[in-house]
């Protein structure tokens, strides 16, 4: 019988890390995979450039909307904290035998909320 077991990682290099030593170390390990949060990428992108701001303007003697372009640096304060989230989750299907090994080194690997299915 094939069960799944998942579980949270501060960064996707130590998952990265923990699921290769479960692949080296634990016998009948099937497939891996991990889930990562991408806008986090963007987000690092974002705050080591300039952000760009229209700043609409009106004009009272045609009517007109004038915009003038203001540059201004970032920060990491600027951008929410769900875009800065690095969490990721490995998630490894087994076998059942292998779910009580495969558990040990995940959380000797640092893993947070271990879980399995079946």
């Amino acid at each position: 019988m094939l069960s799944r077991v998942t579980a949270e990682f501060e960064s996707p290099e130590l998952a990265e890390l923990a699921i290769m030593r479960v692949k080296d170390s634990v016998q009948y390990v099937y497939s891996t995979h991990m889930i990562y949060n991408r806008m986090s990428e963007k987000a690092l992108h974002i705050s080591r450039g300039t952000t760009v701001s229209l700043i609409p303007t009106y004009s009272n003697t045609h009517t007109n909307f004038l915009t003038a372009v203001m540059e201004s640096p970032t920060s990491k304060d600027v951008i929410p904290e769900p875009a800065q989230n690095k969490k990721t989750s490995a998630c490894i299907v087994c076998g059942s035998a292998a779910v009580d090994n495969v558990i040990a080194v995940l959380n000797a690997m640092g893993g947070l909320n271990i879980r399995f299915a079946q």
